[in-house]
């Protein structure tokens, strides 16, 4: 049976090499479930791979939208099943990694069938959350579907204002369309996890933060300064050079935050990936363990 070795991981870790390392080896493809790399306008804060790299190993998925596109994980789905359909007439093994937990899911597992939002009911929710304020919009989440205020993450103002947006349009909670339904998909899916100490993972975190500075950050996150209030650009990396370039702080406090906020999102990546049961868990520099297991795994289905 074909098999998808979906690599996953705190930020920072060192997924992309991981996963460089195993296409090379399996002469497979890799295909990014990493939200951010999406955009083609950034780079440096994103982490996309060099050019050396994409030209090492074919990949898919970077940079390949604009930040001014409206792109969703239901759209994902879709393309990236495709993409993978098509490519294991020729590969087997492909390589599924990215650190977005909810694109990754996506793929292994498919997501609910949450309606489309009309383009002038999501402009009319943005307007109101534009003069309203993130507090306003945690309080409209709260009284239309108290259940997914409960279960949210409540400072990532894109999932409330989607959630609000399908209640404006349905009438019905945003809850009341996730099912949690598991689809099962033709081929096999083969989870590896990568983490290490944390301090270990918390210095690694500080020290890319340092060389995105090093790289010119700063520079990227002014050519996008205009666009700022954009869905696309509400990550970390960008909002926090943002309150800088706004006179809300100095630059080394905002480099500062970069690195909390990181550290902060590494975390959550963990509570998230720790509840899959079908993850195998490494270290970086085991990739000769890795590259075993996966052998191993593959020989076991086929």
């Amino acid at each position: 049976m074909d098999t998808l070795i979906v690599v996953l991981g705190p930020t920072g870790v060192g997924k992309s090499d991981i996963s460089i390392q195993l296409a090379q080896y399996f002469c497979s493809e890799i295909i990014s479930a990493d939200s951010r790399q999406f955009f083609r306008e950034l780079c440096i804060g994103t982490a996309v791979p060099s050019p050396e790299d994409l030209k090492a190993v074919p990949h898919h998925f970077i940079q390949t939208r604009s930040i001014h596109d409206y792109y969703n994980v239901s759209e994902y789905e879709a393309e990236a099943l495709q993409l993978i359909s098509q490519l294991f007439r020729n590969t087997n093994p492909l390589i599924l990694t990215g650190g977005s937990m909810l694109y990754v899911d996506t793929v292994c597992k498919g997501i609910d069938d949450i309606p489309t939002v009309d383009p002038e009911i999501r402009e009319e929710v943005i307007r109101w959350y534009q003069k309203n304020g993130m507090e306003a919009l945690r309080e409209r989440l709260l009284a239309v579907d108290p259940e997914y205020y409960g279960i949210a993450d409540l400072n990532n103002p894109k999932r409330l204002l989607h959630a609000v947006e399908i209640h404006q349009m349905t009438g019905k909670p945003f809850s009341s369309f996730r099912k949690s339904t598991v689809r099962q998909r033709p081929f096999h899916i083969l989870k590896i996890g990568i983490n290490q100490d944390r301090q270990l993972l918390y210095d690694r975190i500080n020290q890319r933060v340092e060389r995105m500075m090093e790289a010119g950050l700063l520079e990227e996150a002014k050519s996008v300064y205009p666009y700022r209030k954009l869905n696309s650009l509400n990550t970390v990396g960008y909002k926090e050079l943002f309150s800088f370039l706004d006179g809300r702080c100095s630059l080394d406090e905002a480099v500062d935050l970069i690195k909390r906020n990181s550290r902060r999102y590494a975390r959550k990546q963990l509570t998230w990936f720790r509840r899959d049961q079908e993850i195998k868990w490494f270290e970086p520099e085991q990739i000769q363990e890795i590259i075993a297991y996966v052998e191993h795994k593959m020989s076991e289905n086929g």
